[in-house]
């Protein structure tokens, strides 16, 4: 499943969760499902997320089980990054043309710098920075704050300018307004 386009997708989770898609990000679910499991999450313009097969399954293997992708509270993928982690937790920032790979799990309160290439198989501790052409690690001095301005700013403006969809209640799937 892929979703595209200008979208305000406002999940009906425990929490009355929100995500805010904006135009252009692609959301792509090829070998899994993607699970945006609470509130508050931004997918700027020309992000990509995709749950992708893994590159060490063999052609002949017949239907391997779906993995979902999870990922939690108040994540931001900025501008033209490209995200395949299967697990991200909470406030976590995927910067401009940042990518992270599929084998990186994304704890809570992690910045990927911009144009950092994050493709290893690793557990990013929580509060930490990657940064620079080397995707250096540093421990942050304050935690990441979560983007609810900008997110309530976003849900006020975009339905001015773009076709909303918005789940119905006990539905999954997006319907027009």
């Amino acid at each position: 499943e892929v979703v595209t386009g200008a979208v305000l997708w406002q999940q009906r989770l425990r929490r009355g969760a929100q995500t805010v898609i904006h135009p252009k990000a692609r959301i792509t679910a090829e070998a899994g499902p993607i699970v945006f499991r609470a509130k508050g999450n931004l997918i700027e313009e020309q992000a990509l997320i995709i749950n992708a097969p893994s590159d060490n399954i063999t052609p002949d293997t017949e239907d391997p089980e779906p993995k979902p992708m999870i990922i939690g509270t108040n994540n931001v993928f900025e501008v033209g990054c490209h995200s395949q982690a299967m697990k991200m937790g909470d406030n976590n920032v995927v910067e401009l043309k940042a990518y992270v790979g599929r084998n990186v799990i994304l704890t809570s309160g992690c910045l990927t710098g911009a144009c950092c290439n994050l493709n290893t198989f690793e557990v990013i501790p929580e509060n930490m920075v990657i940064y620079g052409a080397d995707c250096l690690l540093r421990v942050q001095a304050e935690r990441l704050q979560p983007q609810t301005l900008q997110l309530d700013f976003l849900m006020k403006i975009l339905p001015n300018y773009y076709h909303l969809k918005k789940t119905m209640k006990g539905s999954s799937t997006p319907v027009k307004n």
